[in-house]
């Protein structure tokens, strides 16, 4: 399971070097799709050229039986190295059940240390890293995202956990709008944008101090978004 650069930083910026001259055994890849999968590899020096490479996209709608196939291969491949367009594989990405086809095989799975988004941000937030859920992406209608945003902030606060989730880079805007419109003043929100990248962005302030700030660009950038509800005290009924 292979990491792939979040943007334009030299390997060596997130990724270990023991990584790399594992991901140049392998000469077989599974990959979510092949341009950028050329590319990383090209990036990473692979020492094989890539027209030698055997590299097979996985098909948008994945499916168990999908996973067996295309980790066995003709001729087979004594390596499968699994690598998604950015991130980590299995992270809100389609890998996760090749990882599970291989498991079913009884094979041996190997996730390898690279850069998530989802994590980085988490880590940067200041916010719960203790109970959290990542809830992948919003409803895209107005009414419904807003909607959405009121139930993961609720669950928030019941929970006392952060809610991270992410939207398609030209919506980013649109999304915080939402935020900043949807949610309670005291509850805290981490903007994460172009992590690892040389512009990277993040920030975490109360709701009601995002409304008083200038937005940030976040336009057709990379971006993850984290929400920790304020803990309202809740009135007690006196003893009978």
């Amino acid at each position: 399971m292979i990491p792939a650069a979040l943007g334009a930083a030299p390997w060596q910026a997130t990724l270990p070097a023991a990584a790399r001259e594992e991901i140049h055994r392998i000469e077989y890849f599974v990959v979510e799709n092949a341009k950028s999968a050329r590319a990383e590899l090209k990036r990473l020096g692979h020492p094989i050229p890539l027209q030698n490479l055997r590299i097979v996209e996985m098909p948008r709608a994945m499916t168990p039986a999908d996973g067996h196939r295309l980790l066995q291969p003709e001729p087979p491949a004594e390596l499968v190295g699994v690598l998604s367009e950015a991130g980590c594989p299995g992270i809100a990405d389609p890998g996760a059940l090749l990882a599970r086809a291989a498991h079913e095989l009884g094979w041996n799975v190997r996730p390898l240390v690279g850069p998530s988004a989802i994590l980085l941000a988490l880590m940067g937030s200041g916010l719960d890293g203790q109970h959290f859920a990542f809830n992948g992406y919003l409803p895209v209608e107005d009414a419904a995202r807003s909607r959405k945003l009121q139930e993961l902030e609720a669950r928030s606060r019941r929970e006392h956990s952060t809610q991270l989730f992410i939207e398609t880079p030209y919506r980013n805007r649109k999304m915080f709008d939402a935020l900043l419109a949807a949610c309670a003043a005291d509850s805290l929100l981490c903007v994460a944008a172009d992590l690892t990248g040389p512009h990277e962005f993040l920030r975490s302030a109360r709701i009601a101090d995002w409304r008083r700030a200038a937005p940030p660009d976040l336009d057709k950038r990379p971006t993850v978004f984290a929400l920790l509800a304020g803990q309202r005290a809740h009135a007690r009924k006196p003893a009978a």
